[in-house]
């Protein structure tokens, strides 16, 4: 077993120059906690953030679609497993969770085309661009782009840094695997 060089910070160890942030979401989750190793960086991302996480124009459920298939396809399993939790708690079904990691049909398969295309062609191709714009509207084409960016930089620290999924959802996930 190898150790990281930059575990998730402990209380005791956060940095004075973020002291704010300890109480709110940086100091909630492992990913901030491993990411607070670069205070300046966690400081310019909460932003960010903000808008991807809570303001988006995709919504809270298409949000989750694209994040899940960026895990999926990035292979985070520390994303997969948060965002699994998270899918849940707004009301998707395992089944359609499990279909995300697959060929899902509809809206679904529509927003996973789109995740994809980023993946394999760093760009949406014209025809697909006006198919998820007619869905999504066109701030939803731009804020699918920009989940996809934010979840596979969060993905590269985590698998770098071979970031724990938190004890509360790796126990959910446990005690409740997908089925």
């Amino acid at each position: 077993m190898t150790t990281s060089p930059c575990p998730p910070l402990s209380d005791d160890n956060w940095p004075d120059e973020i002291a704010d942030m300890l109480p709110g979401f940086a100091g909630a989750l492992n990913v901030y906690r491993t990411m607070a190793h670069h205070p300046a960086l966690l400081k310019a991302w909460a932003p960010l953030r903000q808008h991807i996480v809570k303001d988006s124009a995709l919504g809270p459920l298409r949000s989750e679609v694209v994040i899940l298939r960026a895990a999926h396809r990035m292979g985070s399993s520390y994303e997969w497993a948060h965002h699994v939790s998270r899918a849940r708690a707004l009301g998707m079904t395992d089944a359609r969770i499990l279909a995300i990691r697959a060929t899902p049909e509809g809206e679904d398969g529509l927003i996973t085309q789109a995740v994809d295309a980023l993946f394999d062609l760093h760009r949406l191709p014209p025809d697909l661009e006006t198919r998820i714009s007619v869905l999504l509207g066109q701030q939803g084409v731009f804020d699918l782009i920009a989940t996809v960016g934010f979840y596979s930089v969060l993905g590269y620290m985590l698998m770098t840094y071979d970031t724990p999924v938190d004890k509360d959802v790796a126990k959910e996930v446990a005690v409740r695997p997908l089925s």
